[in-house]
């Protein structure tokens, strides 16, 4: 069998409101996976970090003659996504190229029609189906691609679906670590990650695959059945790390890392023994409602959390049962009280323009928001994706609004749209103003002020908080 050539892709750029990079954890995983099945030379390449030019990119690629090239990306980004496949495309004219990422699990075959230049798509979990679409290059007579469960591709110019699901890895452990040599990592510490913490050393984590609960707005990438890896997993990775980059600061990007109360507290009593000492960021993938004092204690004390973000979405009794989450909200205010005793620096994510949203529930949300102990906050414009319960919600209550929507280019702190019961003009004043209310608040500014981990570098989200301050007013730019 011949050796393969491989090139991954995180299609994407940084923007002025958006400046986020990552390591790309999820083309990490998929480069060691395909390394451990088969005899490859692959290169991963981040653009969301690098910032280089679709023309450069392509041209990097083309130089490297992969015979299969794998382009992930996030809806706001899938027009890059497409004009990079026509430029490899133009070098490479025997190539297979897939499209992955969170966008085509949100467009499925759709994505793949208007990217003509690609010739399959993944959904869903990307190991095992680009394992079998490396088998079908390898063994089969290039391109035809029937036997891949779930996978959209093109079958004599036509776009077609196969039947079933992605196959997914059951067990996580059983995956390689990602593979960090072929990313430069002190790159990133450049750059803003995830969390709000800008300019540090640190490295990403992902230690969980899938969510049970029912959140209508959520892609469900991963499925509904939670994988997790062992705490002697993660451990084993975080010394990996320690000892390669001398980092002890890690920040994951779960989507919900403390669904195994146990687990947690093995991991603690872990590192313990292991007299390891790490620090825990997590941006996001904590459930609010569902800790309680000894897993903060465990995750504070044992685990080293200073930063947690805790997500609300509504503040309404009524949309937490209509869309599915079903927080606990007076818990979950006892949860984030205690964090920041415990010195956990906290933000808040909420959402505001649900389906059949009040003016008097909007007002739910901030006064929840501002009655709680958060240092910070993010009021998000609800959006329905394609492919979610609430899009099919939206799609019977108010059709005529998706068509206006425009995915591309977009960022979450400034889309523009609006599928609640209020008008445009009144749900960008309920945004201002739970901003202004949020961060005009001398007491919690002051708090701010003392416990965020990098004091000095506040300044520089100065121009992010102004333009959701003036939503609907001053900016007429999604960049």
């Amino acid at each position: 069998m011949k050796k393969l050539r491989l090139f991954l892709v995180n299609v994407g750029f940084r923007v002025r409101m958006y400046p986020l990079a990552t390591p790309p954890l999820g083309q990490m995983y998929l480069a060691a996976y395909i390394r451990k099945h088969f005899d490859v030379d692959v290169q991963v390449e981040n653009q969301r970090e690098t910032n280089i030019s679709t023309e450069k990119l392509a041209r990097q690629i083309i130089d490297f003659r992969p015979d299969i090239v794998g382009l992930g990306a996030l809806t706001p980004f899938a027009h890059h996504q497409r004009e990079l496949a026509e430029k490899i495309r133009a070098g490479l004219k025997d190539a297979i190229i897939v499209l992955g990422g969170p966008h085509i699990s949100s467009f499925g075959a759709q994505a793949l029609e208007k990217a003509a230049a690609a010739d399959c798509a993944v959904s869903g979990e990307g190991e095992r189906s680009f394992e079998l679409i490396c088998r079908c290059y390898l063994e089969g007579d290039g391109k035809d691609f029937s036997e891949v469960p779930g996978l959209h591709w093109r079958k004599d110019g036509v776009v077609v679906s196969n039947p079933g699901i992605a196959p997914v890895i059951e067990e996580l452990d059983s995956l390689p670590m990602p593979a960090y040599d072929l990313i430069d990592l002190p790159r990133y510490w450049k750059v803003n990650s995830m969390a709000p913490i800008p300019r540090r050393r640190y490295a990403t984590l992902f230690s969980t695959r899938g969510c049970p609960y029912g959140c209508t707005w959520c892609h469900r990438v991963f499925g509904k059945q939670c994988r997790f890896h062992s705490a002697e997993r993660i451990a084993d990775e975080v010394e990996f790390l320690s000892n390669k980059y001398g980092i002890d600061d890690f920040e994951f990007v779960d989507d919900i890392f403390n669904l195994d109360r146990k687990r947690i507290l093995e991991l603690a009593a872990v590192f313990g023994r292991r007299k390891m000492r790490p620090r825990f960021v997590f941006p996001n993938g904590l459930r609010g409602d569902i800790l309680d004092e000894e897993t903060i204690d465990a995750l504070v004390d044992g685990c080293g959390m200073y930063f947690c973000s805790f997500a609300l979405e509504t503040g309404s009794p009524r949309l937490q049962q209509l869309m599915g989450k079903r927080l606990r909200i007076p818990r979950f205010l006892d949860n984030i009280a205690y964090a920041v005793r415990k010195g956990v620096f906290t933000n808040g994510f909420m959402m505001l323009g649900f389906p059949t949203e009040t003016a008097e529930e909007l007002q739910m949300t901030i006064d929840v928001a501002n009655h709680s102990q958060l240092h910070t906050g993010s009021f998000f414009t609800v959006t329905p994706f394609p492919n979610t319960e609430l899009y099919k919600i939206a799609c019977q209550i108010a059709p005529e609004k998706l068509e206006a929507i425009n995915y591309e280019d977009m960022t979450y702190i400034s889309i523009r749209v609006n599928i609640s019961s209020v008008s445009d003009r009144e749900l960008f004043y309920y945004q201002r103003k739970a901003n202004i209310q949020f961060y005009l608040n001398p007491r919690r500014f002051y708090r701010m002020w003392r416990d965020f981990p990098q004091r000095s570098l506040l300044f520089l989200y100065a121009p992010m908080a102004l333009q959701r301050m003036t939503k609907g007013l001053l900016f007429k730019s999604d960049e």
